[in-house]
């Protein structure tokens, strides 16, 4: 990594700039410019997430804006309303409101004397989610995105479903996380006295978003909200999509690619949850000196040769001995002209069996029949919903959990085999009760046994033929269904077999149903494994090659506690009782130049006993802390969720304190049906 400090231009920093609402309402932003953009007018790079920048993102954010803004650019990182330093309450994810104001935020920047009227709008995660959002109410000045670790689909990949499945991972987890940062005050170096006041706004008014989520378990007009994918044609602006195979927002990438018309560019890299110049795992790459290509292309009109490139570019990851973490994937990078590609077709497996093992052939064969009843304890080892890039989040070795399902083991490969797509399954099963899941994972297996997590899936059976419109299973009878895998760019090595593994639980990502479950899988004609298998092309060597990556230089940092972090799984062998548990301890670090120091400390547990799906219990507790001198505040909040046969039960506590002193607590409980899930 290169830490650069000379740019072309001198960059002038403004810690907060107050930016009017049509309302009234102010929004926050932090801005960096060129030093002469007052007479030399340039494109304006907008961000807008709730993450704090005053002391929440200002680490990551010393790296990259300034970067920008040494290169022509002005790059304003505004926060949300209702959160860090803006006004107003945050009441949920992607809301009209947000999609408002950020219309506005970017009319202002284009009539601002140091603008030169041109706007892009870019960000990762939710920062990645509300610029595809926004581009498809098509303001006027936006003139392009850059968008990395986002979704298309709110209902099919985000944290909250998935295959119409809730995430027992993530749901909770994720919401936990919105509800402690929503309890945070702004700095009172921007608002003054009106801090206070403004903070039990906040404690008062910003709910549980988890209570939302689970009140909307089907694909309907909630989730449509938000989701370009309703209407990819709103979308009039160039897109750079960008994801890792490492995190869990990959789909929406050739998915977006293969339903835009506009002018598009996709990315998949190695990585986690994280950008692309970081690594995480390596290869790391110049992502900054590539990305300012595409703003130089589209916002300042110059030539620079990135859109003559091929519109997606891969990293196909080779294989691996599976590992926790991994600091690099060994690999090489791919180029496909466009999605879908014409260097990728299907090559089909089909589900053969003899009563106790199975295999994937090319041959169909006879009808046979395989059962499996899962135990709900099992299934822990899968690694994070959408890694940060920390030890202790890739699968580990799945030999233990394709033991405890229906496993299909095709040949050894007599040469390599390579995929990128979404591989596909196609069951005809059966199941003993009116709710039920199937959880498929491919693998990769070598020649000693161990197997590597590849890709998987979910999909609730009552959501076969629509994710908005459930429909109860009849026991005993025979569906036919399929289930889509994650996308995923993988070569099997010579000597390496693929393994297909099926189960009716999935305990760590699906929470599961309300009945113990037998599955059937009937084997044959009508059960095949389809994966997208891709031929190598001259394109592929006539790549050239991404810079080494770069960023400014960092903000300074003094780290009071070392970051830590814990995860654990415990089996009770006389009760039955599993438990993994979670310690993340950021640490506390204090930001020199404001003085600011920041505390956050997370704990997650999850249990359940073999054989009791309904005794499921996720607890989160965490604790934020900013101090700067004698200002001291502090939440605690603790969400917990279960469910019965009939209802999920979220329990959500917040504690506050000023200086030491509780000066706010309230408790939210909520029984919400389950709605065939």
């Amino acid at each position: 990594m290169t830490i650069r400090t000379n740019f072309p231009r001198s960059v002038r920093e403004i810690e907060n700039m107050w930016i009017p609402m049509p309302d009234g309402a102010r929004l926050a932003a932090r801005v960096w410019l060129p030093e002469d953009a007052e007479e030399n007018p340039v494109p304006a790079l907008f961000e807008f997430i709730p993450y704090r920048k005053s002391d929440g993102t200002t680490h990551r954010d010393s790296l990259r804006q300034p970067y920008y803004a040494g290169h022509g650019y002005a790059v304003v990182r505004v926060d949300l309303r209702g959160s860090g330093d803006s006004d107003g309450v945050l009441t949920d994810e992607y809301t009209a409101q947000e999609h408002d104001d950020a219309v506005a935020v970017i009319a202002w920047l284009a009539e601002q004397s140091w603008c030169d009227g041109n706007v892009g709008m870019m960000g990762i995660s939710w920062g990645g989610f509300n610029s595809l959002q926004v581009a498809a109410r098509q303001p006027p000045a936006l003139r392009a995105i850059l968008i990395i670790g986002f979704t298309d689909d709110r209902y099919a990949d985000d944290v909250h479903y998935m295959g119409g499945c809730v995430i027992t991972s993530q749901m909770l987890s994720w919401a936990s996380v919105m509800f402690a940062y929503n309890a945070l005050p702004p700095d009172p170096r921007w608002v003054g006295e009106r801090w206070r006041e403004m903070w039990f706004q906040r404690l008062e008014g910003s709910p549980p978003f988890v209570e939302a989520w689970l009140e909307h378990q089907t694909r309907d007009a909630y989730w449509k909200h938000g989701s370009a994918g309703e209407d990819y044609a709103a979308v009039q602006v160039p897109v750079y999509a960008v994801g890792g195979w490492a995190d869990s927002y990959n789909n929406s990438v050739p998915r977006l690619l293969a339903g835009l018309s506009v002018p598009r560019k996709g990315l998949i890299g190695p990585w986690a949850h994280t950008f692309p110049e970081m690594g995480g795992p390596e290869p790391a790459i110049g992502f900054l000196q590539d990305s300012l290509r595409w703003w130089d292309h589209w916002l300042k009109g110059i030539d620079t040769g990135i859109m003559d490139e091929p519109m997606l570019r891969c990293w196909i990851q080779d294989s691996v001995p599976p590992q926790t973490f991994y600091a690099e994937r060994p690999g090489r990078w791919v180029a496909d002209p466009s999605w879908p590609s014409p260097h990728v077709s299907e090559g089909i497996s089909y589900l053969a069996g003899n009563g106790a093992a199975g295999w994937l052939t090319d041959d169909p064969g006879p009808e046979a029949i395989l059962t499996i009843r899962a135990r709900e304890g099992y299934s822990w080892d899968v690694g994070q919903w959408g890694s940060y890039g920390s030890p202790g989040e890739w699968p580990g070795d799945q030999r233990a959990a394709d033991g405890e399902s229906l496993t299909f083991d095709g040949y050894p490969a007599a040469e390599p085999i390579e995929i990128l797509g979404y591989p596909e399954i196609d069951l005809y099963l059966a199941v003993d009760r009116p709710l039920a899941l199937v959880a498929a994972r491919l693998c990769d297996v070598a020649p000693d046994g161990s197997s590597t997590l590849v890709s998987w899936g979910l999909l609730n059976l009552t959501h076969r033929n629509s994710h908005e419109f459930p429909e109860p299973l009849e026991p005993g009878r025979r569906y036919q269904v399929t289930v889509q895998l994650n996308v995923i760019g993988h070569r099997l090595a010579a000597g390496h077999r693929w393994r297909l593994a099926i189960s009716p639980t999935y305990t760590r990502h699906a929470w599961p149903s309300p009945d113990p479950v037998t599955l059937t899988v009937f084997c044959g004609q009508d059960s095949r494994l389809r994966l997208p298998v891709r031929t190598t092309h001259p394109g592929d060597d006539a790549l050239l090659p991404f810079p080494p990556p770069e960023t400014a230089a960092p903000l300074a940092m003094e780290v009071l506690r070392t970051p830590s972090t814990r995860k654990t799984l415990h089996h009770d062998l006389i009760d039955g009782l599993t438990e993994y548990r979670i310690e993340d301890d950021a640490g506390r670090s204090r930001h020199v130049d404001s003085g600011m120091e920041v505390d956050d400390r997370l704990v997650e547990r999850y249990t359940i006993r073999d054989g009791e799906p309904l005794s499921l219990r996720v607890n989160i507790e965490r604790t934020l802390e900013l101090q700067r001198a004698a200002w001291v505040v502090r939440v605690e909040a603790e969400s917990t969720m279960t469910a019965d046969a009939t209802h999920f039960h979220v329990s959500n506590h917040l504690n506050a304190y000023e200086g030491y002193v509780r000066v706010f607590t309230r408790s939210w409980h909520k029984a919400i049906r389950r709605n065939l899930v």
